[in-house]
């Protein structure tokens, strides 16, 4: 992003955190939000949850070195009373309402969910340069958030994770590394996670589609 911190990048108006936080904000089965952060974006943050009021309660956590440590952070910093907790990266700020709400939903059934697309795009496995092998690609799927656990199961699956040192690129993997199940429902390519340029100029046509420019 050329030095670009995305979550501040301004995308019609609101920044791109800003419209996370607004999504989770308008969701009836989510109590409090958590952000992890880093040090020098804490006040940032508070004041952006201040400006785009933000009504539910909110805590701002510093993050740690690795994810795994960052959402552990901020699971253990939530309502000890919350029976399930969901993560969402805040650089995917087109989430529907819809999403978030069957993945929670499935996650009571079965504890542990998340979002998947189908993967559009034949993927290879390769070593310095050179394919090794080329998975099914019907078999794959691409996970996106919010990825919603038992609070408990996800507490254990991290503290797990940072203690035997395993890179978890999702928190699926960390709960996935203990031997349990995750279920996956309907993602959708618009939630997309602003990584580069080009999302950011996916993602503004696709608040223009939806009319939702400010």
């Amino acid at each position: 992003m050329g030095g670009l911190d995305k979550l501040f990048y301004d995308l019609y108006g609101q920044p791109v955190l800003a419209r996370t936080l607004l999504a989770l904000d308008r969701c009836d089965r989510i109590d409090e939000i958590v952000v992890a952060a880093r040090q020098e974006n804490i006040l940032r943050i508070g004041e952006l949850c201040r400006t785009y009021n933000i009504r539910k309660p909110v805590k701002i956590v510093e993050g740690g070195k690795t994810r795994a440590e960052s959402v552990l952070q901020a699971a253990l910093s939530a309502d000890a009373r919350a029976e399930f907790l969901a993560v969402h990266d805040g650089a995917r700020p087109l989430i529907e309402q819809s999403v978030i709400e069957e993945t929670i939903q499935k996650a009571y059934q079965c504890a542990a969910a998340a979002p998947a697309t189908p993967v559009k795009d034949t993927i290879k496995f390769a070593c310095d340069g050179v394919v090794e092998s080329t998975p099914q690609r019907d078999l794959l799927v691409a996970v996106q958030t919010p990825q919603v656990f038992d609070a408990e199961l996800l507490k254990a699956a991290l503290q797990s994770a940072v203690e035997q040192g395993v890179e978890v690129t999702d928190d699926c993997s960390a709960v996935e590394h203990l031997g349990k199940k995750v279920y996956l429902v309907q993602g959708t390519y618009e939630n997309l996670k602003i990584t580069t340029p080009v999302d950011l100029l996916l993602a503004e046509k696709i608040l223009e589609l939806r009319g939702e420019i400010f």
